[in-house]
Parts: C-alpha cells; sequence; structure tokens
C-alpha cells in the first residue's frame, strides 16, 4: 500500500523551550484511519500542524504523498495545504457568512468557478445531512451541526489527506459517534483520515489503528 504520510525521527521544540515532539517516526498509509491519542501537552496538536505546514520541525522530516515538506518552497504551501482538510474543535465558522458560504471559502480561494462551487458545497453538505441548512448562519445551528459544517468546509475540495484535532470535544456521546461514523463514511471511499483523541471509550469502539503519544513520543 503506497504511504500517504511518513515521519521520520521528526522533533519540534518551540521557541519557549518546550519540546512537544522529540524522535517521532510514524507510517499512515493511503486509506487508512488512524486515532492518535495521548495526554494534554502530549504533542498531537503540533503533530497535526507539521503535516499542514502550520509549524515546521527542528529536526527530522515530514513526507505528505510523494512531497518532502522541508524541500516545499514557500509559494507551494498554499497549494499543499489545498491537499489536506483540517477540522478543529472549535469549528472556526465564520459567524458573518452563512453556511453555504463558510463551506464554499477553500473552493472561492482556490479559484473555483460559481457553478462548481454551487455544486461541489450541496454534495458536501448533502453527505454531513446539512443541505436544508444552507442559508442559516452559524449562530442558528446547535454544536454539533457547526462542527458538521466544519467537516463539510474540510471535504469540499476533496482531498485525499483529512485531519481532525478533538472533533467530538465539545460533543455529547451519542453526537461524538455520529461524527466519528462520518469520518468512516469519507475513509471508506479512499480518503486517509487522522484523527487525534481524547475518547478512549469511542476509540475502542471503532477498530481502527491508535497511535499513543506521551511526553512528545510515540509509545
Amino acid at each position: 500500500m503506497p504511504q500517504m504520510l511518513f515521519m521520520d525521527r521528526v522533533s519540534k521544540r518551540y521557541d519557549s523551550g518546550q519540546e512537544a515532539l522529540s524522535d517521532v517516526t510514524l507510517r499512515v498509509d493511503q486509506g487508512e484511519m488512524v486515532f492518535v491519542t495521548g495526554h494534554s501537552g502530549a504533542g498531537k496538536s503540533t503533530l497535526l500542524k507539521l503535516i499542514a505546514l502550520m509549524e515546521r520541525p527542528n529536526k527530522g522530516r515530514v513526507v505528505v504523498g510523494q512531497t518532502d515538506l522541508a524541500k516545499l518552497a514557500a509559494r507551494h504551501v498554499p497549494l499543499h495545504r489545498r491537499r489536506i482538510g483540517v477540522i478543529f474543535q472549535d469549528h472556526r465558522l465564520l459567524a458573518d457568512r452563512s453556511v453555504f458560504d463558510n463551506v464554499a471559502l477553500p473552493l472561492v480561494v482556490s479559484g473555483y468557478s460559481r457553478r462548481d462551487i454551487g455544486r461541489r458545497v450541496r454534495a458536501a453538505l448533502d453527505k454531513v445531512g446539512l443541505l436544508n441548512r444552507e442559508r442559516q448562519f452559524p449562530v442558528a445551528l446547535s454544536t454539533g451541526e457547526q462542527q458538521r459544517v466544519g467537516i463539510a468546509r474540510a471535504v469540499v475540495h476533496k482531498p485525499p489527506l483529512l485531519l481532525a484535532d478533538e472533533p467530538t470535544g465539545n460533543l455529547d456521546p451519542d453526537l461524538s459517534r455520529e461524527i466519528m461514523h462520518l469520518f468512516e463514511a469519507f475513509n471508506q471511499v479512499g480518503v486517509t483520515v487522522l484523527v487525534v483523541s481524547h475518547d478512549l471509550g469511542l476509540i475502542k469502539r471503532l477498530t481502527h489503528r491508535t497511535v499513543r503519544l506521551e511526553h512528545g513520543r510515540v509509545l
């Protein structure tokens, strides 16, 4: 199976002196769904930031697909990020824009035509069960619905890799299961999914590989 992600002896130390990751080696195959767990401060979010090039490592290599991120010029970083869907715990929706416009944002930035934007946004909203809410504003939605809008925005440009940072952290158990089943549905059509989560009970009920971080190291 071709690899989607390879981290080779990666370390990340912040300017504050905090060592977030230390000598981490990790491989995720194309089409795999993997959970990353660990205590608060274990380095889980930093791991995702390195993949999305929100941060760069001090040591080691991060390879996404066939691209060695250390060799990626600054002008190519936006293109790299367009190949990745990122879902945050706090949704990061724009309050002054409708559900449709929030989901459309990555396509507008990428220069898609109006017709393509309409088609892709409605397809993404349909997948997360919110096609009838496209004209609503985020404030009118429940927490679970806001999270699903965030997921639709992350997948609207059909990225091969999906990163989710504590996507069920603010949700009750039933909604958490719904969100995880959505990720499984995307995974079943070939999307590689990497989910950071501390919900061990839910993870144990799902049958995907789990990677545990402790003090910046993979156990």
